[in-house]
């Protein structure tokens, strides 16, 4: 394919999603934005998430990371973190989302100043916001990198035209329709994504000769298609580490997450709002199972067809797409990527706009303010979160090109954990509330507590004085984030007064 042909299809794509964008924003308001004046269809909020909950880094990645061995990853183990994933969504269900629903909330941090104060609420407001700029740029990021490579440096433009360029499409469908477009973009990139996936899974079995059973027992006979680790305690793909941690991080990148969340309080109630978390949580799961098989089927087709594979795993499926597959192939790589990043990165910049409104600048309790005057800031903030994310993205590309994933999910850590800790002592210790003005400190320091134990334990722990050879914490680090969280609110807590 040529730099110009992938052009006009991402410009092709992007005019459909604008077509969708004018039919589902007639109604420009706040609250049509915000939550969709919660008319949402479940079923399609469901079917949508998927492609919002996956990203361009796993299209590409988690393809990859099955043939990379090592202390977190290799053959299925993701499939443990997935286990764990089910779990925690039903915590969500039956938990979180009845209280969002009762409270009525437009930001689900909200809940924090209901319960706690100002400060509490603000820290956690802060915390969605860091997790979401830095995890949205990253996707983005990513994928800039491939058009860069393949697309934008042939015609001779920069990185930066390049990140403005996707950023303009995306803000021009986002502006005015918000939440009540994201839903159903959502499931428009997430079909594109999916027929991606099977596209290249059928290409792969008609190359080998293979049909569907044969490509099932070809990945169960693999040396990749082991999923359980019971025997390796130490290592960060141990089960009950990838398991639990998987629940929380579930509970946290969606339950706590106001991007996510904003999609199920726009549903017409809590029941349909439940159907549609079970739903999603359970056909996510083998969506989540097609992923590493076609990993398996990579690699498997690499061996059989001799082909030499690249030094970075996740050049894999990209490599074979354009090189080694058919050209039609590559035009269903292209949009599956495609649809994968921007179904999470469009959702993102709406949530932020959210967040940034609701949270940050108190717009609901704005009673001077007008609807046009709120349309206006909403507007601004729409722009200038646009803005911010090119501002990181562009830092991205000049200082942290190299082992980027690791560090982004390591950076999710951090950033979760003081929202699970905090929504776990408001729901669950009752008679007691806390110093509000101090909660900031201890969500901002617990933080940098885990980065020193996450680099310090394994050293301690390893016979031979090498952090590989250690305990690694795997994914589980969010979890001792949260408790460490919990511990430090609990010490500046005080009895409710009465």
């Amino acid at each position: 394919m040529t730099p110009t042909l992938i052009l006009l299809l991402i410009i092709a794509y992007f005019a459909l999603l604008y077509v969708i964008a004018r039919i589902t924003a007639k109604d420009d308001s706040n609250e049509s934005f915000f939550i969709g004046k919660r008319e949402s269809p479940w079923y399609v909020v469901a079917f949508g998430m998927i492609g919002a909950s996956l990203s361009g880094v796993t299209f590409i990645s988690i393809p990859g990371v099955i043939g990379q061995v090592d202390a977190l990853n290799g053959c299925f183990s993701y499939m443990q973190v997935a286990a764990g994933y089910l779990l925690g969504y039903a915590v969500i269900a039956l938990l979180l989302m009845p209280l969002y629903y009762r409270m009525q909330l437009t930001s689900i941090y909200t809940y924090l100043e209901e319960r706690f104060g100002t400060y509490s609420y603000k820290t956690g407001a802060s915390f969605f916001l860091i997790s979401r700029i830095i995890g949205a740029s990253f996707r983005l990021f990513l994928v800039a990198l491939v058009l860069q490579t393949f697309v934008f440096d042939p015609l001779g433009v920069p990185f930066a035209l390049n990140v403005l360029f996707a950023l303009a499409l995306i803000w021009v469908y986002t502006l005015k329709g918000g939440i009540r477009t994201i839903v159903w973009t959502d499931t428009l990139q997430t079909t594109f994504m999916l027929v991606a996936v099977i596209a290249t899974i059928y290409h792969i079995g008609s190359t080998l000769g293979l049909g569907i059973g044969g490509l099932i027992d070809a990945v169960a006979s693999s040396e990749y298609s082991r999923i359980f680790f019971f025997d390796e305690p130490m290592a960060g793909r141990f089960f009950p580490k990838q398991f639990f941690g998987g629940m929380f991080i579930a509970i946290a990148m969606t339950g706590l997450d106001q991007d996510m969340m904003q999609k199920n309080n726009s549903c017409k109630n809590i029941g349909e709002a439940q159907l549609n978390m079970f739903t999603f949580s359970t056909v996510l799961f083998f969506v989540n199972l097609l992923f590493v098989s076609l990993g398996a089927l990579l690699y498997i087709y690499a061996q059989q067809q001799q082909i030499a594979l690249p030094e970075r795993s996740d050049l894999l499926f990209p490599t074979l797409a354009f090189e080694h597959f058919s050209p039609i192939i590559g035009v269903f790589f292209w949009i599956g990527l495609i649809a994968a990043t921007y179904s999470s990165a469009d959702s993102a910049l709406t949530a932020l706009t959210t967040s940034f409104c609701i949270d940050i600048l108190d717009m609901e309790k704005k009673e001077d303010w007008d609807e046009a005057q709120k349309k206006r800031v909403r507007y601004i903030t729409h722009i200038a979160m646009t803005g911010v994310l090119f501002i990181v993205i562009s830092i991205f590309y000049y200082f942290l090109q190299k082992d980027v994933v690791t560090q982004l999910f390591i950076f999710s850590t951090y950033t979760y954990g003081p929202l699970v800790g905090l929504f776990a002592f408001g729901l669950f210790v009752k008679g007691r509330t806390l110093r509000d003005h101090l909660v900031p400190f201890v969500c901002f320091a617990i933080p940098f507590v885990i980065f020193w134990l996450n680099k310090s334990v394994p050293v301690w722990s390893s016979p031979t004085g090498e952090a590989g050879d250690g305990f690694q914490f795997g994914f589980t680090l969010i979890i001792l984030n949260a408790l460490l969280t919990f511990a430090g609110l609990l010490m500046i807590s005080k009895p409710v007064d009465r």
